[in-house]
Formats: structure tokens, C-alpha cells, sequence
């Protein structure tokens, strides 16, 4: 079986508010996960940003639906489902290493349903399972000088032996997750139990239990990201057949969720927009 791959962000820049900045403003690498770590991490990312003194970068994510454990020169936090906007500003000189795990991958190293994480941060001090990696990986990351490469092999070589042996209840839930991600025709939550061959309840309580939200919502999120990529590749929108083809009522109800998601009408965004075409091996 060949080792998981992840596209770089002018490939797929899902989540990111303008994502020209990425590779000018910043550089995001990302690195896939190998071995057993691969079960339950989708990518590692690393974002490091050189700016001149006096200038600062305000950088607007909507991030996946997953949790992300992120290692800083200052410490380390396990982030849990964020449901608005995620803003991060930029100055000086620094990095920032992420563990992006699958939708429902963090539920084994957990105490708790994941639900209880939503919108929050807590310590990585905190989760018992993993609170060791931020005395090993967050030294490597404040030193500029240690290569991304090394810096995710660390983190995937602590988390390989973290895994647990067992198949995970949460793993079912992670392949219905991925099935909503990558089926687009998939745009209702009913949908998708009827795909996964469960009922609509058995559905919402996994998703609750294991991912930190329900599959309405997650659904929801990944199809705005289609909108969103359209538009950052510069691709015609029919905006009335997109709405369509994403399960929306009407355009009035996709232009309202996109307006919540990104802070701009789709139109206006797409006019402030500019396409990432040149990689930065990011």
C-alpha cells in the first residue's frame, strides 16, 4: 500500500481566507502522516512566516472540522472543532507545526466526547495521551534552524507509538466523515446515513461523539469550501446552479452561508480574491 499523499496549497487551499498570502505572506508546507500515525493524522502542517519589522499579517482561516494540536515557540494546544472564523496575526519572525488529525481521529487520545472541545482550546499539558510530544516537539519547532521535513518525521515517529493496537469505534465514524467530504453528492445528513448504511441518529451521535459536531454542519462546511475554491481558482460560478448542486433551497440561502463563513457575499470576495498560482513547495 503506498504511504498517503497531501496537496499543496495551490492545489487545495480548502479552509483558507485568500489564500494567495500562502507562499507570499507565508509559506505552508504540509507532510503526510506514515505508519500507524496515518489511521488517525490527515496531514502535518507547517506555516512560517519572515516579516519586516513594523509589518503585520491578519490571516483568516475557517479550519476543518478536525481537531489540530499546535506546537508554537511557547508551547502547545489542542484545538477541538471551531465553528466560526479563525484569525491569526502574523509579525516578525516565527512557525507554528500543526497535527491535523482525520474527522474523528483525536477521539482515541481523548477523555471525553469531543463535543466538549468544541470551539475550545485547552493546554496540551491537558491530554495526558499526548502530553509529552510538547516538551519533544516544541524545541525543534522555536529553532529555525531544524528542517520542516525532520520536524514532522518527530511528530509522526511520537505519534506511531501512541496509537493504540485495536480498531477504534471512532474509525467507523471517520469513514463516514471522509465519505461526506469526498461525495459531493452527498449534501444532506440523510444522505449520508443512507450511504453509510446507518439510521439518521446513529449518525448525529457518532458525529457528536467522536468528531465534536453534527453531520449537518460538517456537511455544510465542506461544501461551502467548494465554493470557496471556485472562486480562489478563478473559475465562472453560476452561482444559482452551484446552489443547487450543493443541496442549497435557493442562491439566497448559499450567498448567506458563504457571507457567515468567509465575512464577504461570494461576489465581493471573488473581486478581492486573487488565484495562487505559483507553489512554494507548500
Amino acid at each position: 500500500m503506498s504511504e498517503p499523499q497531501v496537496k499543496t496549497v495551490a492545489d487545495d487551499s480548502r479552509g483558507i481566507v485568500r489564500p494567495a498570502a500562502a507562499g507570499t505572506v507565508f509559506r505552508l508546507d504540509r507532510f503526510p502522516p506514515t505508519g500507524g500515525a496515518a489511521r488517525f493524522v490527515d496531514r502535518y502542517w507547517l506555516s512560517t512566516w519572515r516579516l519586516p519589522p513594523g509589518i503585520r499579517h491578519e490571516q483568516q482561516v475557517l479550519l476543518h472540522p478536525v481537531v489540530n494540536v499546535v506546537f508554537e515557540a511557547h508551547g502547545a494546544l489542542a484545538s477541538g472543532v471551531d465553528t466560526g472564523r479563525f484569525a491569526v496575526t502574523l509579525e516578525g519572525e516565527g512557525r507554528a507545526l500543526g497535527i491535523m488529525f482525520r474527522p474523528a481521529g483525536f477521539a482515541p487520545f481523548f477523555d471525553g466526547p469531543l463535543a466538549t472541545l468544541t470551539d475550545q482550546d485547552v493546554p496540551l499539558a491537558t491530554v495526558p495521551a499526548l502530553a509529552d510530544l510538547e516538551p519533544l516537539l516544541v524545541p525543534l519547532v522555536a529553532d529555525l534552524d531544524v528542517p520542516g521535513e525532520a520536524i514532522a518525521a518527530a511528530a509522526d515517529a511520537a505519534l506511531a507509538e501512541r496509537v493504540p493496537g485495536e480498531r477504534q469505534d471512532c474509525e467507523t465514524t471517520t469513514e463516514w466523515a471522509e465519505l461526506a467530504v469526498h461525495d459531493r453528492a452527498l449534501t444532506r445528513a440523510e444522505d449520508l446515513a443512507s450511504a453509510a448504511g446507518v439510521g439518521i441518529r446513529t449518525l448525529q451521535r457518532a458525529f457528536t461523539e467522536h468528531i465534536g459536531i453534527g453531520p449537518k454542519w460538517f456537511l455544510r462546511r465542506y461544501r461551502i469550501y467548494e465554493v470557496g475554491e471556485r472562486i480562489a481558482h478563478n473559475e465562472h460560478v453560476d452561482w444559482a446552479a452551484l446552489a443547487t448542486d450543493l443541496g442549497y433551497a435557493d442562491q439566497a440561502h448559499l450567498t448567506r452561508d458563504f457571507t457567515a463563513a468567509f465575512g464577504l457575499p461570494p461576489a465581493q470576495y471573488a473581486a478581492t480574491t486573487r488565484v495562487h498560482t505559483t507553489g512554494s513547495g507548500s
